[in-house]
């Protein structure tokens, strides 16, 4: 985890670059990965069009809409609150004009909540960049490898493997650096050609599948946590089998369920009563304790509250109606006599003398 404690906002990633302190950055697609992931320390957050094929089983990511984009950006916001979020921009959502990608983009950002987005392609979409970058909206690029155009290259395979095709991927580098682009994803290339590029931009070069010389790395999250079993590329680690563990913990509970042995955990019972008269205040006194046995039998934790009215029952018979039915002992404040007296008492745990008295600010564990 970086030393970072305060939100990853896009000017610091120029700046862990020039401490060369790696950036570290995973997709995700939901709250509760998010605020996961946030726990953990992961700078960057990936809206990535990949939702596609691990979210919606689809074979690639150009069916992907913006809607789509728009929906899962908006949860991840929701859960992250440290990590800079970034939201890719769908297929034919930005280069068919640079209105267009204006439109597209702002509505990212304003009804999604994210940080920046990333767009993939080199100097045919600079002008695109310039003019969003030049309205205020941070932008990622991503070269090498770029799924979006995957019909165009003949499938997922390693790019710029050849000294033209690395210069045409350095000449696109630098046209997005020049057009504002705060960072690029550098996808399937080899290790010599994005070493090569790191250094020679200012702007921070993000990896997957492209070597361990760049600024930072990304990965698809599913791939790593082992959630997608159906294609997983060469050059992932995977830090966990979540998918097994999945598997294993849903068969076991149909094998509890379909066996008859599946138990809910037991509720807690809580039971409050108020005394105004002896004789009432005995009675459901009484009743309660019933009650408490019975649910203390079948292995629910009890908490009963009373609140007493002074002169109605006597301090020690309420201790001692409730003590019977509750294996902590009673704790009484001790109060003015005109005032109304509380007596908490929980099966795990006794209320002390520093507790709050009034009956809005008990809690159960």
């Amino acid at each position: 985890m970086t030393g970072i404690a305060k939100k990853v906002r896009v000017p610091e990633l120029a700046r862990m670059k020039e401490r060369r302190e790696p950036i570290v950055m995973l997709t995700a697609y939901d709250a509760t990965m998010a605020r996961l992931f946030d726990r953990a320390g992961i700078d960057m957050l990936l809206v990535g069009d990949s939702l596609g094929k691990v979210i919606l089983g689809l074979d690639t990511t150009v069916p992907v809409s913006l809607e789509a984009i728009i929906h899962h950006t908006r949860a991840v916001t929701r859960g992250a609150s440290r990590a800079l979020v970034v939201s890719d921009m769908p297929f034919l959502t930005y280069q068919v004009t640079t209105e267009q990608a204006m439109r597209n983009a702002a509505r990212i950002f304003q009804e999604g909540g994210a940080a920046a987005v990333k767009l993939e392609g080199g100097r045919a979409i600079a002008s695109t960049v310039r003019q969003l970058t030049s309205a205020g909206l941070p932008v990622m690029g991503h070269l090498g490898l770029t799924p979006q155009h995957v019909h165009r290259l003949g499938g997922m395979r390693q790019q710029a493997r050849d000294e033209k095709a690395a210069q045409d991927l350095l000449s696109d580098a630098l046209a997005l650096e020049e057009s504002g682009a705060f960072a690029l994803v550098l996808e399937a290339i080899p290790d010599a050609v994005a070493a090569a590029l790191t250094s020679r931009l200012q702007i921070p070069t993000i990896g997957i599948g492209a070597g361990p010389y760049c600024d930072g790395q990304v990965l698809v999250s599913y791939d790593a946590l082992g959630l997608f079993d159906t294609f997983v590329p060469p050059f992932v680690k995977q830090y966990a089998q979540l998918g097994e563990a999945i598997v294993n913990a849903a068969k076991s509970y149909a094998d509890d369920v379909r066996h008859g042995t599946y138990r809910q955990a037991p509720l807690p019972v809580r039971m409050y009563f108020r005394a105004f008269c002896k004789r009432t205040s005995r009675r459901e006194a009484s009743l309660l304790c019933a009650i408490s046995k019975t649910a203390q039998a079948a292995g629910r934790r009890v908490y009963a509250t009373a609140d007493v009215c002074s002169g109605a029952i006597c301090v020690a018979s309420a201790c001692s109606i409730f003590d019977s039915c509750a294996t902590s002992r009673v704790t009484i404040a001790k109060r003015k006599p005109a005032d109304r007296l509380h007596i908490s008492t929980p099966v795990i745990a006794s209320m002390g003398p520093s507790s709050r008295h009034a009956l809005g600010s008990t809690r159960s564990p």
